[in-house]
């Protein structure tokens, strides 16, 4: 699960990303609302914790501005405004839950299971469901009515991928950070070679989706555009 903080507090935010990892998160750590924004519309992250008052840009004009460019990525706003009206403002403005400083780390990190579990409309009972086909998160299997099959851990990271943004085109980039990491070592066919692998699976258990390629971009998925045999 990869987590982006925008917290301006340099202590802070060291002393989170410290308690994140300890409890299983990926963390990109940034220190003002310009490099927040541009880090959000990466697009490549599951959650983003957004600080109200930062340098640059403040929490609320970055939100805005993530909304405005269709990024639909959960964000937890931190915040020492405690006035009710802040929070409206914030909740308007298209946050999804709202924690007031000094918080306890116990709720910080309820609240975040409580917003990746809600991510996205297709997640039901542990599973995804793009078109006719389900992958399931527990299992790492893709399945039709007609077929079933297992995925490796790779395959399994770039579907889910795919799967919890089935409008969006996704550029090779950003689909290599979320999958391989910003600091991951990879091999610029590599990504080539899983999603040939992805689409002989998804042909093989009958979908009526298909990754298909944007020229001069990356991929998307399209519906009934895939195998229905």
């Amino acid at each position: 699960m990869r987590v982006l903080l925008v917290e301006d507090e340099k202590k802070l935010s060291e002393a989170l990303t410290d308690i994140l990892k300890k409890n299983g998160y990926e963390v990109d750590a940034v220190y003002d609302g310009e490099d927040g924004l541009d880090y959000a519309c990466a697009n490549i992250y599951d959650v983003i914790i957004l600080d109200v008052l930062l340098p640059s840009l403040n929490g609320f004009e970055v939100l805005t501005k993530m909304r405005k460019k269709k990024v639909v990525t959960p964000v937890l706003m931190l915040t020492a405004l405690s006035d009710e009206q802040d929070k409206v403002n914030g909740l308007d403005k298209g946050a999804d839950d709202y924690l007031a400083k000094p918080f306890s780390v116990p709720e910080l990190l309820a609240r975040l299971r409580a917003l990746t579990r809600r991510r996205g409309e297709l997640v039901t009972d542990n599973v995804l469901t793009v078109g006719n086909v389900s992958l399931n998160l527990a299992t790492y299997s893709l399945q039709t009515e007609k077929n079933e099959v297992r995925l490796s851990g790779k395959e399994f990271e770039i579907a889910r991928y795919f799967f919890e943004r089935p409008n969006f085109v996704s550029t090779k980039d950003d689909i290599i950070s979320k999958v391989w990491g910003f600091d991951g070592e990879f091999i610029s066919n590599n990504l080539e070679a899983y999603i040939s692998f992805l689409r002989k699976k998804l042909a093989f258990v009958g979908a009526n989706i298909a990754i298909e390629a944007v020229r001069g971009v990356g991929y998307k998925i399209n519906i009934e555009k895939g195998e229905q045999k």
